[in-house]
C-alpha cells in the first residue's frame, strides 16, 4: 500500500501532547471502573460470586469488537470528528449504564464501556502518532501511552473511593460527567487532523488489516513480543492477589499496591525518546532483560514486602519500555494506517492478556506463587529468545 501522505515537521506543542495523554487516559479508564466494584453488583443484581465475572468478560467482549470494527475508522474518517462522536455516545452510555436496573442492562451497558472506551484510547494514540513529526513521535506516543497506564492503574482507586463515598452508580455517573467536560475541551483544543491520503470502503479497510499482519514484519515481530509481554504482566496481576489475600491484605490494600505501576508509566515517554534516537533495539533488550530479572526479587514476595515493591517496579518499568518502542517502530513512517495499526498491534496484546491471566491462576493452583514466578520467568525468556533470533542485522 503506497502511502503518499504528506511528512509533518512542525513539532507538537507540550499543552497538546499533554492532552492526548489526559484524554487516553480518563478514556481508557472507564474500562476498568467495574473491576473493585464486582461483589457489589453481583449482590444488587442477584448473581452468583463466580457469574460475577461476566462484568468484565463482557467489557473485554466490547474491548476486542473495538479493536475489530471501530479503531481502524480513524483511517477511513476524519479523527477529530469520529472521537467527539464517540465520545459524545461514551456520555450518554455511562449515563444509563447508572441507571441499570437488571443484569441485561447492566451488561450491555459493560459491553458499550469496553467498546466506546477502547475505541476512544487507541484512537488517541494513533492520533497523537499521525499529529507526530517523525523525528518526534516516540516521544509523543511514550507520553500518551504513559496517560493510559495511569489511567488504568488509577481507575480502580478512584471507582474505589467514590463507592465507598456514595455508591456504584455514583461511579458513572461521575464519569459521565468527567466525560463530558472532557468531550468540551477536545471540541475546542484537538487539532485538525492529516487528511487520508485514498479512499476505500469500510470492508477493504478490515480486509488491508490482514493484509498488514502478512507483509509487515515490523508489525508481527513487535506484536508477537507484545503478546508475550502483556502474559508476562497478567500472569504477575492475576496471581498476586492470591498469595497478597492470603497474608492478610484487604482489597483496598491491594488495588492501592498497583499504584507503583505509576512509576513504570512515567518512563514510558524516555523509551520513546530512545527509540526516536534510534535505541530502539538496545532498549528493548536491555528491557526484556530487566523484565527477566525481575521475577527474582518477585520469588521471594512471600519472606518480605520489599521484594514484592522492587520486582513490579521492575517488571512495570520493563513492560512500558517495551510496549512505548513497540509502538514507537510501528508508527515510525508517515502513514494513513496508524489506526489500523494500532488495531492490529492490540490484537496481539489482547490474546496474550487472556491466555496469561488462564495459565496464572492454574499453575498457582498446582504449583503456588513459585510456580507462578517459574511461569513468568520462562515466558519472559522466550520473548528475550525471541526478540535476539528475529534482530535485524542492521540497527535498528
Amino acid at each position: 500500500m503506497h502511502d503518499t501522505t504528506p511528512p509533518i515537521t512542525t513539532t507538537l506543542p507540550p499543552s497538546l501532547v499533554w492532552l492526548f495523554a489526559s484524554a487516553a487516559g480518563l478514556s481508557v479508564a472507564n474500562v476498568y471502573y467495574a473491576q473493585p466494584l464486582l461483589a457489589t453488583l453481583a449482590h444488587e443484581f442477584g448473581m452468583l460470586e463466580a457469574a460475577s465475572g461476566m462484568v468484565i468478560t463482557a467489557t473485554q467482549i466490547g474491548c476486542a469488537l473495538a479493536l475489530l470494527l471501530l479503531v481502524p475508522l480513524g483511517d477511513m474518517l476524519n479523527r477529530r470528528r469520529l472521537t467527539l462522536i464517540q465520545l459524545a455516545l461514551l456520555v450518554m452510555t455511562l449515563a444509563a449504564l447508572a441507571c441499570a436496573r437488571n443484569t441485561a442492562a447492566l451488561l450491555a451497558g459493560m459491553l458499550a464501556v469496553g467498546l466506546l472506551g477502547t475505541a476512544i484510547t487507541q484512537g488517541l494514540i494513533a492520533y497523537a502518532a499521525s499529529a507526530a513529526a517523525s523525528h518526534e513521535r516516540g516521544r509523543v506516543v511514550g507520553i500518551a501511552q504513559g496517560g493510559v497506564v495511569i489511567g488504568l492503574l488509577l481507575a480502580r482507586t478512584l471507582s474505589g473511593v467514590v463507592a465507598d463515598l456514595a455508591d456504584w452508580r455514583a461511579v458513572y455517573i461521575v464519569s459521565a460527567g468527567i466525560s463530558c467536560a472532557l468531550l468540551l475541551l477536545l471540541w475546542r483544543k484537538l487539532p485538525p487532523p492529516p487528511l487520508p491520503s485514498q479512499k476505500m470502503g469500510y470492508s477493504a479497510l478490515l480486509a488491508s488489516m490482514l493484509d498488514m499482519l502478512l507483509h509487515n514484519k515490523v508489525l508481527r515481530v513487535r506484536g508477537v513480543l507484545a503478546m508475550l509481554m502483556f502474559a508476562v504482566f497478567n500472569i504477575f496481576w492475576s496471581a498476586l492477589v492470591l498469595p497478597l489475600t492470603r497474608q492478610g491484605y484487604t482489597h483496598a490494600a491491594i488495588g492501592a499496591f498497583g499504584l507503583v505501576g505509576v512509576i513504570g508509566a512515567l518512563g514510558a515517554a524516555r523509551a520513546g525518546a530512545l527509540a526516536d534516537a534510534g535505541r530502539a533495539q538496545w532498549t528493548t533488550g536491555a528491557a526484556l532483560l530487566l523484565l527477566l530479572a525481575a521475577w527474582l526479587p518477585l520469588s521471594f514476595a512471600g519472606a518480605a514486602l520489599w521484594p514484592l515493591i522492587i520486582g513490579t517496579i521492575a517488571l512495570d518499568l520493563a513492560g512500558q519500555a517495551i510496549h512505548v518502542t513497540n509502538q514507537s517502530l510501528i508508527f515510525k513512517d508517515d502513514s494513513d494506517a496508524h489506526s489500523r495499526l494500532v488495531a492490529c498491534y492490540m490484537l496481539f496484546y489482547a490474546v496474550g492478556s487472556g491466555v496469561g491471566a488462564i495459565a496464572a491462576t492454574s499453575v498457582y493452583a498446582l504449583e503456588g506463587w513459585h510456580g507462578v514466578c517459574a511461569l513468568g520467568a520462562a515466558v519472559s525468556l522466550l520473548a528475550l529468545l525471541f526478540w535476539r533470533l528475529t534482530l535485524p542485522a542492521k540497527k535498528v
